[in-house]
C-alpha cells in the first residue's frame, strides 16, 4: 500500500503524508497553508474533552451571565431568557440567527464531535459517518461562543451606570466553554478522517490513484483521487460529489460582495437598538454605541467593538474584492501574501456579529418593566444579513484558482515529501 497523500485546499499542491512529532505542524511547500498538525491529545482525551464541553455547555445555559437591580427590581439574564425576550419583541431574524450561532451550532459540534470519537473507539464506523463528519465540517464555521462571551463583557460595561450588577455563574461557564470549544475546534472533519484512516477503518487518501493524471482531493473528506475530464466525480471513500475547482466561484463572490455593501448602508445608517426610558427613548448605531463606550472611559473595548463592527466588515469586502480583481496576478511571493490575506479573511469573519450579540443580550439585561427595555431594531438584522453574506462570500472564494493562473502545475507532479 503506498503512502498516504494530501492536496493543499489552499494551492492544490500534492504531498505525501508523514508521521510527524507531537505539536509538529505541516505546512505546504508551495503556499505555507497549514495542512495539518500531530496534536499532543489521545483520542481518550478528545472524547473527554467533548463531554467536559457538552458539561460546560449545559451551566453556562442553565445558569444566569449577570444578576442586575434597578430601584428595587431585580432580575437575572441568561442567555435563553435574552433569545426568547428579542422574538417576543418581533426581531425574529436576530433571535434566530443568534441561537443558531450561539447555541445550536455549538450544541452540534459537540455531539457530532462526540458521536465521531465514540464510533473511532469502538473501531466501527456506521453507513452514515461520512454524513455525520460533512455536518461538523458545516457547524466548525458558524459556531461563534467566543464572540458571545465578548459581546456579554460589551453589555455589562455599557449597563455599569444604569443598574448595580453582579456576575453570574454563566459568564465563567462561557468563557470556560470559550476555551474548550476553541481547543475542540482543531478536531475538524479532516482530522477525524486521519484519526480513521491511521486506525485502518477506512481508505487511506491517494490509494490505487494514478500520478500521472490529474488528481484532487475531496472537499469533504480530503481523498486524493483521479479526476474525469468533466472535472466532476464521487468521492470514492465518502461518495461526496465534487468538482476539480469551485464552478462559477467568481460570479457567486461578486454576488455577495455587492449584496453584502448595499446592506452594509441601512446596517450603519439605521439604529440597532432603541433604549426606552421613563423619561423617553433613544436609538443607537452602531458608531453612537463606539462612542457611548468611549464616554463611559472604556476606551480599549470602544476601540474592539470599532475593530469588530467597522473596520473588521469593512476590510473584509475590501479584501474579497482585491482578491478577486488580482487574480490573473504572477509570482509566487505574490500567490503567498494572497493566501495570507485569504486566510486573515476567514479567521475574522465571525467576530463581526459582536454588534448583534450586545444588542441581544442588552435586551434581557435591561428588562424592567415600566422602567426600562432595549428593543432591536431592523438596523442590528442588516448588520447580521452583512456579516453572514461576507462569511458566504468568503466560503465561496477559490483560492487555488490564483495559483492555476500564476503557476499551472503539470498533471503528472510527484507529491512532495518532507
Amino acid at each position: 500500500m503506498g503512502p498516504s497523500l494530501v492536496v493543499c485546499p489552499h494551492c492544490a499542491r500534492l504531498h505525501q503524508r508523514v508521521l510527524l512529532k507531537p505539536g509538529a505542524v505541516a505546512s505546504c511547500v508551495r503556499c505555507g497553508y497549514e495542512l495539518y498538525r500531530h496534536s499532543r491529545l489521545s483520542l481518550p482525551s478528545w472524547l473527554a474533552l467533548t463531554w467536559g464541553a457538552l458539561a460546560v455547555f449545559c451551566l453556562a445555559n442553565y445558569f444566569p451571565v449577570a444578576y442586575l437591580s434597578m430601584q428595587g427590581l431585580s432580575l437575572s439574564a441568561s442567555l435563553p431568557a435574552a433569545l426568547y425576550i428579542t422574538w417576543q419583541q418581533g426581531a425574529w431574524f436576530v433571535a434566530i440567527t443568534a441561537a443558531l450561532f450561539t447555541f445550536a451550532f455549538p450544541l452540534g459540534q459537540i455531539l457530532f464531535a462526540m458521536w465521531a470519537l465514540q464510533c473511532l473507539r469502538r473501531r466501527r464506523l456506521p453507513h452514515d459517518f461520512q454524513y455525520g463528519l460533512r455536518v461538523l465540517q458545516g457547524l466548525s464555521h458558524w459556531s461563534m461562543v467566543p464572540v458571545l462571551l465578548l459581546g456579554i463583557v460589551v453589555a455589562m460595561v455599557k449597563l455599569a451606570d444604569m443598574a448595580v450588577l453582579r456576575l453570574g455563574e454563566g459568564l465563567w461557564a462561557f468563557g470556560l466553554l470559550s476555551v474548550l470549544l476553541t481547543i475542540l475546534s482543531r478536531l475538524s472533519a479532516s482530522r477525524l478522517w486521519r484519526m480513521a484512516e491511521d486506525a485502518g477503518l477506512v481508505l487511506r487518501s491517494g490509494q490505487d490513484t494514478d500520478l500521472t493524471t490529474p488528481v484532487a482531493g475531496c472537499t469533504a473528506c480530503g481523498f486524493v483521487q483521479n479526476m474525469p475530464a468533466s472535472g466532476i466525480c464521487r468521492c470514492v471513500r465518502c461518495n461526496a460529489r465534487f468538482h476539480f475547482r469551485k464552478p462559477r466561484a467568481g460570479h457567486r463572490v461578486w454576488a455577495l460582495l455587492v449584496t453584502a455593501s448595499i446592506l452594509y448602508i441601512p446596517a450603519n445608517v439605521w439604529p440597532v437598538m432603541t433604549l426606552r426610558l421613563p423619561t423617553g427613548s433613544s436609538s443607537h448605531t452602531i458608531l453612537g454605541g463606539v462612542i457611548e463606550l468611549w464616554g463611559y472611559g472604556s476606551w480599549d473595548l470602544a476601540l474592539i467593538v470599532f475593530i469588530a463592527s467597522v473596520v473588521v466588515p469593512l476590510s473584509k469586502l475590501l479584501a474579497l474584492s482585491i482578491l478577486m480583481l488580482g487574480r490573473h496576478w504572477r509570482g509566487d511571493r505574490v500567490q503567498r501574501q494572497r493566501t495570507r490575506m485569504y486566510e486573515l479573511v476567514e479567521f475574522v469573519g465571525q467576530w463581526s456579529m459582536l454588534d448583534v450579540f450586545v444588542v441581544l443580550l442588552l435586551s434581557a439585561m435591561v428588562d424592567f418593566p415600566g422602567m426600562s427595555q432595549v428593543r432591536a431594531e431592523p438596523g442590528a438584522a442588516f448588520f447580521g444579513m452583512v456579516v453572514i453574506l461576507t462569511m458566504f462570500a468568503a466560503m465561496s472564494y477559490d483560492p487555488r484558482k490564483g495559483w492555476d493562473a500564476a503557476d499551472p502545475q503539470p498533471a503528472g507532479q510527484r507529491p512532495v515529501v518532507y
